[in-house]
């Protein structure tokens, strides 16, 4: 459904005009729309069903997806639902997903690796040893680092690329303090070096099950902490709270 490299003349060629009015604002297909467009075929099958009689189903406001809050009584529960499209058959995918970004153009979608991300960690899952400790890393670095300067995502970063350099016998819980000092040693060095390169752009050794676009797979990486390059202040707090980490 991704409308985004087609004039809108040549999609009426090929598609019905209601279509292009249903999704898309102009020749770019729209996250509200989309939405509405959703929320209309559920609501529809819905009130085929008997507990449709019992219950309410309602659209919530929403910019970047598709919420929808189905009510018995005094009890509830919300339903949301994000849209991506697939960029041809690679495990990359352009997204409705919120950003930092306040506001953002219901016709704009961000490019996600998320599903890569997750096709990875199934990789290392699919080969690691039962009493493999590896996927408790993240959790407990989340808990305990995250609001002190590094995010989820940078984190997370650290932890794939030593997962993909490592050998996944070494992940055992016998050596798990010594993969938390790896990964510790990694963040410092990549504060050092004002770089955190990102795991799935450019990244040259990915298991070969991940899918990238060819021109993903030989562009240089992105920095993640390209915003410690340009702010001096900001890479001496992340660095303070790394040493407050460190002996914690």
């Amino acid at each position: 459904l991704c409308f985004l490299h087609h004039s809108k003349e040549e999609l009426s060629r090929s598609q019905e005009p209601s279509l292009l009015d249903t999704l898309c604002t102009g020749s770019y297909l729209d996250v509200e729309k989309t939405a509405c467009w959703l929320y209309r075929l559920v609501r529809a099958d819905w009130l085929l069903l008997p507990q449709s009689y019992h219950g309410h189903l309602m659209l919530l406001p929403s910019r970047r997806s598709c919420k929808m809050q189905l009510s018995k009584g005094k009890e509830s529960f919300v339903v949301e639902v994000l849209f991506g499209v697939q960029q041809g058959d690679s495990d990359i995918y352009v997204s409705s997903q919120p950003t930092e970004v306040h506001f953002v153009p219901s016709t704009t979608w961000h490019e996600t690796y998320a599903v890569a991300e997750a096709n990875f960690f199934r990789h290392v899952a699919r080969r690691a040893p039962q009493d493999s400790w590896h996927c408790r890393c993240l959790p407990f670095l989340t808990c305990t680092a995250t609001g002190k300067g590094f995010s989820t995502y940078a984190l997370k970063t650290v932890v794939m690329h030593l997962l993909n350099t490592r050998p996944l016998s070494q992940w055992s819980r016998r050596d798990f303090l010594k993969r938390l000092v790896d990964i510790a040693d990694y963040l410092r060095c990549s504060l050092e070096k004002k770089r955190l390169d990102h795991f799935v752009i450019g990244n040259q050794r990915l298991p070969g099950e991940i899918s990238l676009p060819p021109d993903l797979q030989k562009v240089e990486p992105p920095n993640l902490f390209q915003h410690l390059a340009r702010d001096p202040g900001a890479r001496r707090e992340v660095v303070q709270e790394y040493i407050r980490l460190h002996y914690q």
